[in-house]
């Protein structure tokens, strides 16, 4: 089934401890849909500038990735973003941030996409994300991701978004700062209070966590020994999980859970390279070698 994502497209400067790259391909939406269209058609909603590379556009189209909702702002520059990994690739710096089109964007959806059954709101203001859900009709699934800005500066906004969601997708600091409490369990129950059927806690190396009324799990991530840059792995592994369970045509406890670690997978890719270089290297059987391994490294 089609997977609608409404999100930043960016271009990124990145500094690790070894290399650095100037104005790749990123944002929310790019990584979110690229990880996503292994599974399933991915349209995707977003702004960009003048100075946007058509070439990035022909990257997305040459996957099964609708880019026609991608509007190009007059006058306008695209989204950018600088930041710098530190030695513990956990932990990094933003060093710059320009919104530039997507600061004053305002989402108008086609019919067509208005009526798709699978909704990621992805990373953006809970107002933007609010004004993208007023204009859908019928969807059997929508899922959010929020971070700790939006927590601080549109939590009211925020929590009238999570009123309407099925899904919350966010990291174990921003869990925190949303729920007022150190313990992730409490903060996983707490969120779900807030209305979604459903939360994931993203603990980056340390894999993810899910919340239900009836279950809680942790999937570990995968041990991936190259890692080059992080960013975006939070983004592939919510397009892996939406584009699977888009793709199965259902939501299920045990589609959860196999969706839960589709999504580690492809992350664990996404960071073996720079932007979406390494994604763009691997095929959906490269993505079964590893669930294997994955389910082996399971059992005990």
């Amino acid at each position: 089934m089609p997977l609608l994502v409404v999100g930043s497209v960016a271009l990124d400067s990145v500094e690790t401890p070894d290399q650095q790259r100037d104005r790749v391909l990123g944002g929310s939406a790019v990584y979110f849909s690229y990880a996503a269209s292994y599974f399933t058609s991915v349209r995707l909603v977003g702004a960009v500038g003048e100075d946007w590379p058509e070439e990035h556009t022909r990257l997305l189209a040459g996957r099964k990735i609708d880019t026609a909702g991608l509007k190009v702002m007059p006058g306008e520059k695209t989204f950018y973003w600088k930041g710098k990994y530190l030695d513990d690739m956990n932990e990094r710096e933003t060093l710059e941030i320009q919104l530039n089109a997507y600061q004053q964007y305002q989402p108008e959806l086609s019919d067509d996409f208005r009526r798709c059954p699978f909704l990621f709101l992805a990373n953006g203001s809970p107002s933007l994300q609010l004004h993208v859900l007023d204009q859908m009709i019928g969807p059997r699934l929508v899922v959010a991701d929020t971070m700790d800005l939006w927590i601080r500066e549109e939590q009211d906004d925020l929590k009238k978004l999570l009123e309407r969601i099925d899904g919350l997708v966010l990291n174990d600091s921003e869990a925190k700062l949303l729920t007022e409490t150190n313990n992730l369990v409490l903060a996983g129950q707490r969120v779900l209070e807030l209305g979604p059927r459903f939360v994931v806690i993203k603990k980056g190396e340390h894999g993810a966590m899910f919340f239900s009324k009836h279950e809680i799990y942790v999937l570990p991530a995968f041990p991936t020994q190259d890692v080059v840059d992080p960013t975006g792995a939070g983004d592939s592994f919510a397009g892996g999980m939406m584009g699977y369970l888009a793709e199965q045509g259902n939501f299920e406890p045990k589609t959860l859970k196999e969706a839960m670690a589709f999504g580690i997978l492809v992350a664990s890719f996404t960071v073996e390279d720079f932007s979406l270089d390494r994604l763009e290297q691997i095929t959906r059987d490269d993505i079964e070698l590893r669930l294997n391994a994955y389910r082996k490294m399971l059992q005990f």
